[in-house]
């Protein structure tokens, strides 16, 4: 085996670790949900973890997300302020990332066939 091969093998075994504004545990970053600021200010999540913007990561766990916010998590993540109604709305999306992610659908929405 050749010297760029083992480098990339090595490389390829590299996990990255992000740490959770929640609970403060450093986690693998597939295992987290990230938060993005926009340069306008704006806060989304981002599941696939590529938008442009400064990043905060939360685990996927209802006693994280709220630690997070009850401890000005993202705030300091994001060194600015966020609006009690902003908080809502992220804490709102994540709750829905969850269903999504779970494999909940909304009953309301629900499309089953019936045989």
């Amino acid at each position: 085996m050749s010297l760029l091969q083992k480098t990339k093998a090595v490389k390829s075994k590299r996990t990255v670790s992000r740490k959770c504004t929640g609970c403060g545990l450093i986690v693998e970053k597939e295992k987290l949900l990230r938060i993005v600021r926009t340069k306008e200010g704006e806060l989304s999540i981002d599941p696939e973890g590529y938008a442009e913007g400064r990043g905060a990561y939360i685990c996927i766990d209802r006693e994280c997300i709220e630690k997070a916010f009850k401890k000005n998590g993202l705030e300091r993540s994001f060194r600015a302020g966020i609006k009690p109604e902003i908080k809502k709305r992220i804490f709102e999306e994540i709750r829905e990332f969850e269903r999504q992610k779970s494999g909940c659908a909304d009953r309301n929405g629900d499309q089953s066939r019936q045989d």
